[in-house]
């Protein structure tokens, strides 16, 4: 949640806080930079970046990413690169969930998560909200397309 003492974007995210640590029109180059909290379990459908490549870098706790045929697990201290066009997911391995930041440049991904996040209402995770509706997952699957991003599978599980 955003504060005077806090002038940093607090969204929810679907079942995830994000905070938006640098625009994408903060630079010339249009790198965002977002903060990610995410519950365990936590897992986005498997899903294609048209426009950007994705750097993942953990602050906290486990993710297991699939991306193309790679299959890995990373720790606090470390990256992961997705390449655009290339599919990939991840999964909060860790009981405590994780925390990591997402690295992107041109916008898309910054766009989806404003597009589909709402203010942050407080600290913390916002209330899970169970599996989407088949109305809900369509809506997820348009607003995607319309950023550069195509879900192409489940989630991990």
């Amino acid at each position: 949640m955003q504060t005077d003492n806090d002038p940093l974007e607090h969204l929810w995210f679907l079942n995830t806080h994000v905070i938006v640590r640098i625009r994408h029109t903060d630079g010339t180059d249009g790198l965002s930079v977002l903060e990610h909290r995410v519950p365990y379990g936590d897992s986005p459908p498997l899903h294609v970046h048209r426009n950007e490549d994705e750097v993942f870098h953990v602050l906290e706790g486990e993710l297991r990413f699939l991306a193309g045929a790679r299959d890995l697990r990373a720790y606090a201290g470390d990256s992961v690169l997705t390449l655009k066009g290339v599919p990939h997911t991840y999964r909060a391995e860790s009981q405590g969930g994780a925390r990591f930041l997402t690295i992107v440049r041109g916008g898309d991904f910054e766009g989806l998560v404003r597009a589909l996040g709402r203010p942050a209402e407080r600290d913390g995770l916002p209330d899970a909200a169970g599996p989407p509706s088949p109305e809900q997952a369509e809506a997820l699957a348009q607003a995607c397309l319309r950023h550069g991003v195509e879900l192409v599978g489940p989630p991990l599980s």
